[in-house]
């Protein structure tokens, strides 16, 4: 049968054929074949552009997306029409690839600030997504900024694989996708892992980097500390974040959040956040084959208690005997829940793979920013500028709108109606067939009105574009607010808590009993760090050291004693000293140099905000607390055999902004309201009363107002300052920087309680409330929501004045961290000073 087949093969060839055989050098072959095909996957697959840090497939999903009108205002469509609709158009790679990228940017857990609005199935850190046939997807709003202007000749477009139509080469990005989002790919002979980060904080620094074009990365890094990975956690170790923040290259250990808490007989490990890329199955895996192969003891039980309302939640039971700090030490050790990440910002800069460090990285974007905007400057002019010729000729029209009518009305065609036009009211070509195509009714008076509103609207648009495009400050202070407004819009609070160093591991030996209850402070800090300190420490270790920060809150205790934590709920929660990690004392120096997240000892309700510490004590004036609706109350020490207690009444939708302990009664109770009023009276003047009194009028509000900080003024009010910072009531929080004035305290006139206080700030233009306020021991120290420090003007004597810009917006303030260890109190110095991180 083969002989036969073959036989009618070579029957079917033409008589005529002719055997070509080409000799090709192997070498060659292969070397031309693998550089052609290492170009298209550096090129077209694995490397994102440094100007919208996106890659080609990414690109092509949110630009296709955006021509089927896929926006956030409208429904769902099938993944799978988008994925054909790619691939068909620009992709031809396979919807397996397109598919997993278009389900990577919907992931909340994978990126930052997710461009894609999934619905469904789009999986877990553990599972795979559901196939795209079930799936549903649009564009999500920052996909809206990343293509807005697009149609405006703002970038430029190249043909598609078949060269049948046009594919932008770049999208406009007003978001710094790289930076924010970060990137994962492998190309040949390089890959590139670019490691997420805030989005407001890489904001500040844009616009720092914006009127500082020489600053160095310790500046930048004022703005940006570390890393903001999507699933939080702690970032151990710095060194490696700063050195690929300078070479492009460096690494860093992720570690997974955890606290110890008391279950029933047995204390166990609860795990709330994982390091970036880990799933609780991967970790309960590697649990189990430890047990099992006896490398890992103390551990009862294992239950992953994970929900879509509470969030991650992985609890390890810890068998009697064993310390549970000692065995999350080994577990961060043995398991996943300590992971290292190498950042490697390899990234296409005018077609050329490089890698950038943090500086070049911004400045790539900020140069591609700047010609985004003059483009679209220019188009605008031009659209702007047609528009006003054809206006101009409309109106030189309506003035003899009588002959104009009857010179058309006498032509015998319109191109005799058009070059007469032309001929007799000096018309060009465009206005003489605009005005042939005008519709009757715009003949009358008011749509003369509206064209001559028209025509001062469009020179006056023609005259500031013409001042973008000719004046580069102008032009940076239009891609500066562009930024601001992007921050406001998408950003959020930082996640992920940086520690410079990991402390001492806890080992079985160091029983809490062995602690001597020796006296001590406890600290809280402006983010969510918690420490105890004491002069017969040499050497504090533990928690590790934060970057930057300010502590907000000190109480005199002893390390085995009980302190307190006042919260916005009006609750007082108490907490073991001994569960707080030991730090060299530093009175003389407002940072807190090392600290353990208050989440990882404490568990707070959604929207509750630690407000300060304070003793647990039956003796003493007791404490005060002020709230949002300007009531004060004074409560009278009282110690419950309970975890938590309530120490004032609220009323629905009413918080407590401040909450302090007094140390001698006689302090000065201060409100600062949003609409810059500030009142403060004597705490005599409040009558104590039980937990369960809602308090009494504190400060006089006007309509729509609220109270914006509260807090205890002691001692001189001559060493004493006021720190206030305005801007605008729809900003979102933490985004902008707004104007500061710090004023000495004894400005301030003492008044009446229940009456309205006096001005405290003047706002600028387009400023209407107060977005932070402090009172406190002078001199004061600001910090922003990463930490950072901020510089604070000078103090002046208007007490009505107002404020100067800050290079970013403050979150938190304290005074000398050695006048509130003296006083041996709390002094919780800012409503704000919650958990942050």
């Amino acid at each position: 049968m083969e002989h036969v087949a073959r036989r009618t093969k070579q029957q079917e060839l033409p008589d005529d054929f002719e055997e070509h055989i080409l000799d090709i050098d192997v070498r060659e072959e292969m070397r031309n074949s693998f550089l052609e095909y290492a170009y298209s996957v550096i090129y077209s697959r694995a490397l994102p552009d440094a100007r919208d840090g996106l890659k080609p497939v990414q690109r092509r999903i949110l630009y296709t997306m955006n021509d089927m009108g896929l926006r956030p205002d409208r429904g769902h469509v099938k993944s799978a029409r988008v994925v054909g609709e790619v691939m068909g158009r620009l992709h031809p790679h396979g919807d397996g690839a397109i598919y997993d990228a278009l389900v990577r940017q919907a992931q909340s857990w994978s990126m930052r600030l997710p461009t894609i609005d999934g619905h469904g199935n789009f999986g877990s850190p553990d599972d795979s997504p559901a196939a795209m046939r079930y799936t549903e997807c649009r564009m999500a709003a920052s996909a809206v900024a990343m293509t807005a202007d697009i149609d405006e000749e703002t970038v430029d477009f190249r043909p598609n694989y078949d060269s049948r139509e046009l594919e932008p080469s770049v999208l406009p990005a007003a978001i710094p996708h790289l930076v924010v989002n970060g990137t994962t790919g492998i190309a040949v002979g390089m890959a590139t892992n670019c490691a997420p980060h805030n989005l407001v904080e890489v904001v500040q620094a844009l616009r720092h980097l914006i009127t500082h074009p020489k600053a160095d990365l310790d500046d930048l890094m004022r703005f940006i500390p570390g890393p903001d990975l999507p699933t939080g956690g702690k970032i151990v170790g710095l060194d490696g974040v700063r050195e690929a923040y300078e070479t492009g290259r460096g690494t860093f250990r992720m570690r997974a959040t955890a606290r110890v808490e008391t279950m029933g007989r047995r204390r166990g490990i609860v795990v709330t956040e994982l390091p970036y890329g880990v799933g609780t199955e991967k970790v309960m895996e590697r649990i189990k084959t430890l047990v099992q192969g006896k490398k890992l003891q103390g551990i009862a039980d294992m239950k992953d208690l994970t929900d879509r309302d509470h969030g991650l939640r992985l609890v390890i039971e810890v068998k009697n005997g064993f310390v549970p700090e000692a065995l999350l030490e080994q577990l961060y050790k043995l398991t996943p829940m300590e992971d290292s990440f190498g950042i490697n910002n390899v990234a296409l800069v005018d077609g050329q793979p490089r890698t950038l460090g943090l500086k070049e990285m911004l400045e790539v974007f900020l140069g591609h920013r700047y010609e985004v905007v003059r483009r679209r400057s220019a188009f605008r002019r031009g659209k702007a500028a047609d528009r006003l010729h054809l206006v101009e000729g409309l109106l030189i029209a309506m003035l003899d709108i009588d002959e104009v009518i009857q010179l058309i009305r006498g032509s015998e065609n319109s191109e005799e109606a058009r070059e007469r036009l032309m001929s007799v009211f000096d018309l060009t070509e465009p206005q003489a067939s605009y005005i042939l195509d005008m519709q009757l009714r715009r003949l009358t008076r008011f749509s003369r009105i509206e064209l001559e509103r028209e025509q001062s609207e469009l020179r006056r648009t023609i005259e500031e574009l013409d001042a973008i495009l000719s004046d580069e400050k102008l032009l940076r202070k239009v891609v500066s607010d562009e930024l601001a407004d992007v921050a406001k819009t998408f950003g959020t609070p930082r996640r992920t808590v940086l520690l410079e160093s990991a402390g001492t591991t806890v080992t079985a030996a160091a029983a809490p009993l062995e602690v001597p209850d020796d006296p001590c402070f406890a600290l809280l800090s402006s983010t969510g760090l918690l420490a105890r300190t004491t002069s017969a420490d040499p050497v504090g270790t533990g928690g590790g050291r934060a970057n930057h920060d300010v502590v907000s809150s000190a109480v005199r205790t002893t390390a085995r004693g009980e302190i307190g934590v006042l919260t916005s709920h009006g609750r007082l929660r108490r907490l073991a000293v001994l569960d707080l990690p030991a730090i060299p004392p530093s009175a003389n120096d407002p940072h807190l140099q090392g600290g353990l997240p208050l989440t990882e000892v404490l568990a707070l309700d959604a929207g509750e905000r630690a407000l300060g510490l304070c003793r647990i004590a039956t003796d003493g004036p007791g404490l005060a607390l002020g709230t949002r609706d300007g009531v004060v109350k004074r409560v009278n020490p009282e110690v419950l055999g309970k975890d938590e207690w309530e120490v004032i009444g609220l009323k629905d939708g009413d918080e407590v902004v401040g909450a302090v302990e007094l140390v001698t009664g006689t302090e000065s109770l201060c409100f600062i309201t949003s609409d810059a009023q500030l009142l403060h009276f004597g705490a005599d003047l409040v009558r104590p009363q039980g937990r369960a009194g809602g308090g009494m009028a504190g400060i006089k509000l006007a309509a729509g107002q609220r109270v914006v900080w509260f807090g205890a003024v002691d001692g001189d009010p001559a060493t004493s300052a006021v720190v206030t910072s305005s801007g605008t009531s729809t900003a979102l929080p933490g985004t902008e920087p707004g104007s500061v004035k710090v004023t000495p305290f004894e400005e301030y006139p003492s008044k009446g309680r229940a009456t309205g206080g006096v001005r405290c700030h003047r706002f600028l233009k387009g400023e209407d409330a107060l977005v932070f306020a402090w009172a406190g021991a002078a001199p004061p120290r600001a910090s922003a929501a990463s930490g950072a420090p901020v510089d604070l003007p000078p103090a002046e004597g208007r007490r009505d004045g107002s404020g100067t810009p800050v290079s970013q917006p403050i979150t938190a303030c304290a005074g000398p961290l050695a006048v509130r260890l003296g006083a041996g109190a709390s002094a919780p110095e800012t409503p704000e000073a919650g958990v942050t991180g």
